[in-house]
């Protein structure tokens, strides 16, 4: 397995590149976007993960790894491309993996593995063998219902659990679930993995391994449903949130984990609804947590509004309102489904105060948000009346605030 393909070069697909061409493969990297093949291929990265650009550039001066914007033959190809939602009922949308698939197909030859990383719904990948299957009638694929039947072609679905700011280390440490259509592809796909992973490859089936991932990030959803909840109860009874929490956490068998603005990113808040929209009667829970996390930014706005109003109210017509962070979580620059986006939306919208942006680890906005103002932390601290901490960026700890009206929904001490 010395030659590898990876679709797709964002977040998931170029941490994995980099690291099977650190680890000795000959890796191409296929991506649609013009500038990050020519960044990748100067030796440096379009996106923010901490010590991944050394790795690409050393990958890259060695000749191991190559971007493109079109896939060449190798003995494993893997798919790391995204799985948005079509519409508002949160149908998933697989038509990148089709894509995907007709691109790879006429490169196919007998013995080649083909790996779904794409956090999909259950039965993606007997989806993309279809799309395979018709594609190359010469070849033969493997089936689900027949796990020990041999094919021409190996496919298995193997998703990454990584935590962005500590993908480059946990890709290597972290235990790796292998779900093959058969077998015979489970083998072959551990034997891709183990290039690089250090943690356990666990075996199962390709259905198994889609629902595991829902699972995981279903599981922690409803978990920070739990604490977001209690953050609007405590408020409405006049609790500190951050001190019950603590509190509670005390009991030996108790972990709350700690409220936020909303759940966002291309996981947690995108997973759970593969769920759903395939068992719309049976997942009530995993509904219920997506209903919470997701309204949390409106109620973050309303507890906004109303600090704009008091502020107001001591005659100052117009309020500078300082949003901090913009990202989805603390310490990267990934604003995928991130509530701190949604509320800087609608209070751009709403236009009830001026708004000022911080966000350090990105140099210009969002097309959602060009109407606002992207500035440094000391000018917003120069300007602001009202400071409303939305994610805990390091930059933001320990800030002495003097004067100044501050709401922080998040733990950033």
């Amino acid at each position: 397995m010395k030659n590898i393909c990876v679709f797709g070069l964002g977040y998931i697909g170029l941490p994995t590149a980099a690291m099977f061409a650190h680890h000795g493969a000959n890796v191409v990297g296929v991506d649609v976007n013009q500038h990050a093949v020519d960044t990748i291929n100067q030796g440096k990265i379009h996106i923010v993960e901490p010590g991944l650009e050394a790795i690409v550039k050393q990958a890259v001066d060695k000749g191991n790894l190559k971007a493109s914007l079109t896939p060449e033959h190798s003995d494993a190809y893997l798919i790391a491309v995204p799985t948005p939602f079509k519409g508002d009922d949160h149908t998933p949308d697989l038509s990148y993996i089709q894509a995907v698939s007709e691109a790879l197909a006429p490169l196919l030859e007998k013995g080649d593995v083909v790996i779904l990383e794409s956090t999909s719904p259950v039965g993606a990948t007997e989806k993309m063998v279809a799309w395979l299957s018709e594609a190359r009638p010469d070849l033969t694929f493997p089936k689900y219902h027949e796990p020990d039947n041999e094919a021409d072609i190996f496919v298995a679905y193997c998703p990454e659990r990584v935590l962005p700011g500590k993908v480059v280390e946990e890709l290597i440490s972290n235990d790796r679930i292998i779900g093959g259509m058969t077998k015979e592809s489970t083998k072959k796909a551990q034997e891709v993995y183990r290039i690089f992973v250090e943690g356990e490859l666990l075996a199962t089936n390709s259905r198994t391994a889609e629902m595991a991932k829902l699972t995981e990030n279903a599981s922690r959803d409803v978990s920070i449903a739990f604490a977001n909840e209690l953050s609007v109860i405590s408020d409405k009874l006049d609790i500190n949130v951050w001190e019950l929490i603590e509190l509670a956490n005390h009991h030996p068998r108790v972990n709350i984990l700690q409220p936020g603005a909303g759940v966002g990113g291309h996981c947690i808040a995108v997973d759970p609804w593969f769920i759903v929209n395939q068992n719309p009667e049976e997942a009530k829970i995993i509904r219920a947590a997506r209903e919470i996390n997701d309204n949390k930014p409106n109620w973050v706005i309303g507890k906004i509004n109303a600090e704009v109003d008091k502020v107001k109210e001591q005659g100052v017509e117009k309020p500078t309102v300082a949003l901090l962070g913009l990202a989805f979580k603390p310490n990267i620059d990934d604003l995928r489904e991130s509530p701190a986006v949604h509320i800087a939306r609608e209070m751009l919208d709403i236009d009830s105060a001026k708004i000022l942006l911080v966000e350090p680890n990105i140099s210009e906005l969002p097309k959602s948000l060009t109407a606002g103002d992207l500035v440094e932390l000391g000018s917003a601290l120069e300007h602001a009346d009202i400071m409303i901490i939305l994610v805990a960026h390091d930059e933001f700890k320990q800030l002495e605030f003097s004067n100044k009206n501050v709401i922080s929904f998040v733990t950033n001490r």
